[in-house]
């Protein structure tokens, strides 16, 4: 049903678009196209994001929140001057909607903060997004003299704490959340008060903005902040042995990079990354420069301003954008690959016909209709089709994609993608086939997958009661599932750092123009040599990242190597998911967007 739902949304869309500019709708071809379309999802040899899956097809997206299909933003503060608050109520709005948002340090020293002046008035904030988002921007404009602070913040309108949120899904968090963020926000400005804004603070509102967003229902967000390989503060802002321990509380909330540049000393930095996996690499000039690194320089992306919270997507300030994956793995022939990459490319390219509620942001996507055609379980396909046959399918499959991108722009009447493919670390969607996440290598032949859900999920209900060992803690839950890898040849403990590099660099050069997204492992021995790896792959790469290849410490981690008799004994004692138990608990499926209840698609 939710496949059915996700490709009735989709077909509705580029019907609605094609009457509403009076152009061509044939409904026998487009019937045709989604029974096909749906036909891959179902094989697995396609899937739209998360987001698509939970959000495509139904009424809330219809509301002009188009927002909720899009995987990632990216908002800059080179402008605080013009409105303070812009950019973090950005933040905040679009992580409500489960987007994740990256952002940049540029406006540190451009604005004065002063004391907020009271205005007098209660604030009463509504039971929805924009009253959260509403309160937040008037306490931050408070901070530079274009509003008030009320007297007081009446709460009584928010739901209370486990209500059932009817639009958009999960459980409500209380008021709880919004009145602490609020009080975290005077205790990080009250400082500054009449001193300019700091890269430490820019990064700190972003940070308990996204704490705030992670503390309701089943809301999750991303966040990745970009600054200057010079600023001191900025690279240590998780050294506990430099800062309070409470802003410990908010600040792992995000993934801290920096825009390096050809040429520099990476010396410094290097160490840093090698003994915390901080900070992360992304080169703007080459990301602004090029499509695929192996072609001549094209400056088509000159105006991108930074990249998602992976970085496998280059984007201006204020740009969302969605991405698909596509499993070559579970392909025989390139024929058959490159015809998934038809429909994948087709449900990416409908997202940018809904519109946002940010007009701004209408702007720029209707300008550069950008999309991330990805590829997941690209280890796999290695082990399948051998690495050279899978250099090919990207080239081939690249210039494919781009014929496509003409043909339905011209039908559409809309621009053509600025950018189209990319490689995404992909975190959940990739499980649902079992493929090997992005272009990252498995844990070992067998491995347990551990997935937290909310407190009290039903789906938890469900799980226990087949058999599968399900952890409980304060709050969340950890569910363990057991995984045996079907082209297993390395695990990452067997691949050097230099092998990942070159995987990461020849994707990049073939397949993705936007970017391909990668976490390097590296062993204590590999350590000294991340400097130069970053000199010798600095024209190559867009954005890398690295982390210790090392037992981390940390309770139910993702991804934990067993045994194959672990394996077999575990799937022995499971027994098939009930879900009517689920179903008895509350799991239910998001409204179906079908006029009158009546489906348009046939089931092959």
């Amino acid at each position: 049903m939710t496949l059915v739902r996700v490709v009735e949304g989709t077909y509705a869309i580029q019907e609605a678009h094609c009457r509403s500019l009076c152009l061509p709708w044939n409904a026998r071809k487009a019937q045709r196209s989604a029974q096909e379309m749906f036909a891959r999802m179902w094989a697995f040899k396609f899937l739209p994001p998360g987001r698509g899956l939970w959000m495509m097809g139904t009424p809330y997206v219809q509301r002009k929140l188009g927002a909720s299909l899009n995987n990632c933003a990216f908002c800059s503060t080179k402008d605080l001057r013009s409105s303070f608050s812009d950019p973090f109520c950005f933040l905040m709005d679009m992580s409500m909607l489960g987007v994740g948002v990256g952002g940049d340090l540029k406006g540190a020293g451009t604005v004065s903060l002063r004391k907020p002046r009271v205005g007098g008035d209660i604030h009463v904030v509504e039971d929805s997004r924009e009253g959260w988002v509403g309160l937040i921007r008037r306490v931050l404009d408070a901070y530079v003299g274009s509003d008030t602070l009320p007297t007081q913040v009446d709460y009584s309108r928010v739901r209370p704490l486990g209500s059932t949120i009817v639009g958009f899904g999960g459980v409500a968090s209380g008021p709880g959340p919004l009145c602490e963020l609020v009080e975290n926000i005077q205790k990080v400005l009250n400082p500054l008060i009449g001193e300019c804004i700091t890269s430490t603070a820019i990064a700190d509102l972003f940070n308990i903005i996204g704490r705030c967003v992670v503390s309701g229902g089943v809301r999750r967000t991303a966040e990745i902040l970009f600054g200057s390989p010079d600023d001191a503060e900025f690279l240590n802002l998780k050294n506990r042995d430099l800062w309070p321990e409470e802003n410990d509380s908010w600040r792992w909330a995000s993934n801290n990079s920096i825009f390096a540049t050809i040429g520099m000393n990476y010396a410094d930095v290097a160490a840093q990354t090698a003994r915390n996996g901080e900070p992360g690499y992304v080169w703007l000039d080459n990301i602004r420069g090029y499509s695929r690194m192996g072609d001549a320089a094209d400056f088509r992306d000159a105006s991108a301003d930074g990249c998602n919270p992976c970085a496998e997507q280059s984007l201006e300030d204020r740009e969302v954008c969605c991405l698909v994956e596509t499993f070559p793995a579970r392909h025989e022939i390139s024929a058959d690959f490159f015809r998934t990459l038809k429909f994948a490319y087709l449900y990416a390219k409908t997202v940018t016909l809904v519109p946002t509620h940010n007009l701004r942001t209408n702007a720029v996507v209707m300008r550069n209709r950008r999309i991330g055609a990805s590829q997941s379980g690209i280890v796999q396909a290695f082990a399948r089709h051998g690495r050279r046959v899978m250099f090919e399918w990207c080239k081939e499959g690249y210039t494919y994609i781009k014929e496509l991108d003409r043909i339905y722009a011209r039908w559409l009447c809309v621009p053509e993608s600025i950018k189209k493919t990319s490689v995404k670390p992909s975190g959940t969607v990739s499980l649902l086939p079992g493929a090997t996440p992005g272009i990252h290598y498995p844990e070992s032949e067998y491995y347990y997958r551990v997935i937290r859900f909310t407190p009290n999920s039903p789906l938890v209900t469900a799980l226990a009661a087949a058999g599968y060992r399900c952890i409980e803690e304060p709050n969340t839950t950890a569910v363990y599932f057991a995984v045996r890898e079907a082209f297993f040849t390395r695990s990452k403990y067997d691949i050097s750092m230099w092998e990942q590099l070159e995987n990461v660099a020849q994707y990049q050069a073939l397949w993705a123009d936007n970017q391909v997204s990668a976490t390097i492992t590296f062993t204590p021995e590999e350590a000294p040599y991340l400097g130069s790896a970053l000199e010798l792959y600095e024209t190559r790469l867009k954005g890398i990242s690295f982390l210790p290849l090392r037992n981390h410490g940390y309770l139910h981690l993702p991804y934990q190597a067993i045994t194959e008799s672990e394996y077999t004994a575990y799937m022995e004692k499971l027994s098939p998911v009930d879900w009517n138990i689920a179903e008895a608990a509350g799991v239910v499926e998001p409204e179906r967007f079908c006029d009158g209840g009546t489906c348009t698609v046939s089931v092959p």
